[in-house]
């Protein structure tokens, strides 16, 4: 694959040094043709704050009304990014994608989804990440459950779903937030088993274009979903269900694992596949059969045996949202 390109009067974007960054494009992503495609409510751009997802919690708890379904923030530099288990970290400016989108999701008649279908919308999220990954920027990535998108065993993407109030009668609102190196250096890396768009050798590192093709994406994969009453078994534009989707990208599948959950309880086994909720299913060394969900999880890694190699470690890998 070619090397991605500058644009004229630009340097050479190379891997060793920091691609030109530019600020996103804001005429493109507040355009009204590309909102109405997508059904998106509102799209909002700032330079800079702590936390995109931070700021959708407080918004759609001061003020539900100006936050309706499919209202989207992104920054152009965040300070203060939290991640699953509180990690944090913080990309240099205009080096990103970070961005949060708000949802509060209805079939087509109105009727709000049950709440237990909520549990599908990092994977989903994680789905349209990887779909633009490869159409957009030519990057064959995979998901690694729960919540992060990988590209050639390391981590390019991490994705955090947090359930907003749920006490003014509304349908409970969840904010969806998305962190994606884009031309982070190897230098840059918050740690070795990171990645970014650059250092795959993409075919663009346009930011906007980037997150322009993930919203599209994921709007009308969100919008199936909604319409399906959240069944993830449900075929999805007379395709594949989510289900089946999801599991035949997802490269956590087929390994043996470790789950460390709370109160030093391990599980070592096979991860077999994934049952209605999006939950993890591990079968240990008695045939038993586990049900491991994201809120319990502090880690999954591919386990070695002691002594016949080292653990790979890919549970560490971080980005905007980990």
């Amino acid at each position: 694959m070619d090397a991605p390109q500058p644009a004229d009067g630009q340097d050479p974007i190379t891997p060793q040094s920091p691609a030109a960054r530019v600020g996103l494009n804001r005429n493109e992503l507040g355009s009204e043709d590309f909102l109405a495609a997508n059904g998106i409510a509102q799209l909002t751009v700032v330079d800079s704050t702590g936390s995109t997802n931070a700021d959708l919690l407080q918004g759609v708890t001061v003020d539900p009304r100006a936050w309706p379904d499919l209202s989207v923030l992104t920054a152009e530099h965040q300070t203060a990014a939290r991640g699953r288990l509180d990690r944090h970290w913080e990309a240099p400016p205009l080096s990103s994608v970070s961005v949060s989108i708000v949802l509060r999701p209805v079939n087509a008649e109105g009727r709000p989804l049950p709440t237990h279908s909520y549990s599908w919308f990092s994977l989903l999220a994680a789905l349209a990440l990887r779909e633009a990954l490869l159409e957009t920027a030519g990057i064959p990535a995979e998901i690694k459950w729960p919540n992060d998108v990988m590209v050639r065993g390391r981590k390019i993407a991490g994705i955090l779903a947090q359930l907003g109030p749920m006490g003014d009668g509304t349908v409970p609102p969840v904010i969806l937030g998305t962190g994606l190196n884009v031309t982070l250096t190897a230098e840059e890396l918050p740690v070795p088993t990171a990645t970014s768009v650059l250092l795959e050798n993409a075919r663009t590192v346009d930011r906007t274009a980037l997150l322009k093709s993930y919203l599209s994406r994921f709007a009308a994969l969100y919008r199936n979903f909604c319409n399906a009453d959240g069944d993830p078994a449900a075929g999805m534009a007379g395709g594949p269900s989510l289900h089946k989707r999801v599991e035949s990208v997802m490269s956590t599948l087929g390994k043996q694992v470790r789950a460390q959950l709370p109160g030093d309880h391990e599980i070592i086994g096979h991860a077999s596949r994934l049952d209605e909720y999006g939950s993890l299913l591990v079968v240990d060394a008695g045939k038993h059969e586990h049900v491991v969900t994201a809120g319990d999880v502090v880690h999954l890694r591919p386990w070695t045996p002691p002594g016949t190699g080292t653990d790979t470690g890919t549970g560490t890998a971080e980005s905007g949202y980990a």
